[in-house]
């Protein structure tokens, strides 16, 4: 058994140490935001957060994880109540398809913990190890300034809004 804390409650997982934490959270806790992309943390659809950090769960296993702090998607905040970050990359329509979208969510959400008023070329390597396919990477980039505005550390551009 490993206990792992996610989403800030205390998980016991009856699996190899060797697992990759993207399995253990869609097949044994049924946290599904993270995608699994590639397998080989290239695409950065599986990302969550561990100790406020942004990881590949995919290829990240367990054995690593016991007394760090794990946050999914879903650990963000609810349908109902969405967090800061998920409203905003509502706002701006940044999701197309949206498989790419927790783990940019995740992205944004670990530099805003980390930078207040985070500059383009900040925003630009933050978000840059995920990739989106549907190519919405404009919207998912005002997305971030808006959270960042939203938690008063920037200012959203008016002409960038969408309409």
């Amino acid at each position: 058994m490993i206990e792992l804390s996610v989403n800030g409650r205390t998980q016991r997982i009856d699996a190899d140490a060797s697992t990759p934490l993207l399995y253990v959270l869609r097949d044994d806790l049924g946290l599904v935001a993270a995608k699994f992309g590639c397998g080989l943390g290239q695409c950065g659809a599986c990302t969550v957060l561990v100790d406020d950090q942004p990881v590949f769960s995919c290829i990240t296993p367990i054995a690593a994880l016991p007394g760090r702090a794990i946050t999914t998607v879903e650990g963000l905040g609810t349908p109902d109540k969405p967090g800061i970050v998920q409203r905003a990359f509502e706002m701006e329509q940044a999701a197309q398809c949206g498989y790419c979208i927790p783990g940019m969510i995740a992205r944004a959400e670990a530099l805003l913990r980390h930078t207040v008023t985070p500059s383009e070329d900040e925003m630009r390597t933050a978000m840059s190890p995920s990739l989106c396919r549907c190519g919405t990477h404009m919207r998912i980039l005002r997305a971030v300034r808006r959270a960042a505005a939203m938690r008063g550390g920037g200012v959203v551009d008016p002409a960038e809004r969408v309409a």
